[in-house]
């Protein structure tokens, strides 16, 4: 099975189960997320969630693209959409579940897998954790809800940095970003892991005060020194909050000087990515920042519905994921050139 279920004495284990394949997520998976979600709502003797990820390798690298990308081929863009949908679903489910959640986030947790933990009460990473929102790279965006929350999560300029570059956190930079709450060794997860599974308290009916006590019963296992970063947060503020353009961003990282080499790296990365999904992105994160989460997933999946009809989509898939020649011929090949294109995502975009 591609999910799988753990019951515990007062806790409930889904686990993602195809480690193969980075526990990359199906529709069927999705549908199996949500019937196990429903059934721990409904059982009085679950007070708490726990997601985890089979496989030592990572939680989860996001939605199977491949599979996606095959639909899209195939004409059958509805079956994409629908994936889309019914992912959303179960990722504002967790956002709104009445229960605390917890996510084991070790390994690699990007794109559909960052989505589930979003919405978690307790994220941990651990050392060899890596999240990153790299759908620019392959012709999509930054989904999930991601366009609304990373503004919640994360400090100024964060959410359009990670959003169009892709920049790949690891270890302690996922919690001083906020894409985590907490820090262990990856050698303390079974520890960690069979201390939930043992717990037999009683916790408040109040998710927060639930997930507070929960916080409190595993602080023993967490790191408290979290490198701070002033300097670079003060440089990503500086060239990427509240742009509302790529040509301001592109503008003012030709003139940064907090690195040049590294200044030079960034857009080398934005140079890599397709035109077309940055400017979606951009979009996506002016349009969707304060909003109210139910109306960011609406456009996100309005925005998705739109995108993988366009070349860049497959194209990206395939130079990535498929023929793996990292040789993209995106659609329009420019930034200047996707400047003023229309979008015609529907109403509200």
């Amino acid at each position: 099975m591609p999910v799988l279920v753990v019951p515990h004495s007062r806790m409930r284990t889904i686990v993602l189960n195809r480690p193969r394949v980075l526990n990359s997520l199906t529709l069927e998976m999705v549908g199996l997320l949500r019937r196990r979600l429903t059934e721990a709502q409904g059982d009085p003797r679950v007070q708490f969630v726990l997601f985890t990820g089979a496989g030592d390798r990572g939680f989860c690298a996001g939605g199977d693209l491949k599979a996606l990308a095959a639909n899209v081929r195939a004409g059958r863009c509805d079956l994409t959409e629908r994936f889309l949908r019914e992912e959303y679903e179960v990722d504002l489910m967790v956002h709104l579940f009445p229960k605390p959640v917890i996510v084991l986030a070790g390994g690699i947790t990007m794109g559909g897998g960052l989505g589930l933990a979003a919405g978690a009460d307790i994220v941990v990473a651990d050392e060899d954790t890596r999240i990153a929102m790299p759908e620019t790279r392959v012709g999509f965006f930054p989904d999930v809800g991601a366009t609304g929350w990373l503004f919640a999560k994360c400090p100024p300029g964060y959410p359009e940095y990670l959003g169009l570059t892709g920049y790949e956190l690891a270890g302690a930079e996922c919690v001083r970003l906020g894409l985590a709450t907490s820090l262990t060794r990856s050698a303390r997860r079974p520890e960690l892991r069979q201390g939930l599974e043992n717990f037999a308290g009683t916790l408040p009916g109040d998710r927060p005060a639930a997930a507070a006590q929960l916080k409190k019963l595993l602080e023993p296992f967490f790191q408290r020194d979290i490198p701070a970063h002033p300097e670079l947060d003060a440089w990503v503020a500086r060239h990427f909050a509240g742009k509302a353009t790529l040509r301001e961003i592109t503008a003012s990282l030709s003139q940064c000087n907090l690195d040049d080499r590294w200044c030079q790296e960034v857009q080398q990365r934005l140079s890599e990515r397709s035109p077309t999904a940055l400017a979606l992105t951009l979009k996506l994160l002016r349009l969707n920042e304060g909003r109210p989460l139910p109306e960011v997933f609406e456009a996100e999946l309005r925005a998705g519905a739109w995108m993988i009809r366009r070349p860049d989509y497959l194209e990206g898939i395939r130079a990535r994921l498929i023929d793996k020649d990292d040789r993209p011929h995106w659609q329009p090949a420019s930034l200047e050139e996707v400047e003023g294109m229309e979008m015609d995502l529907g109403k509200g975009l």
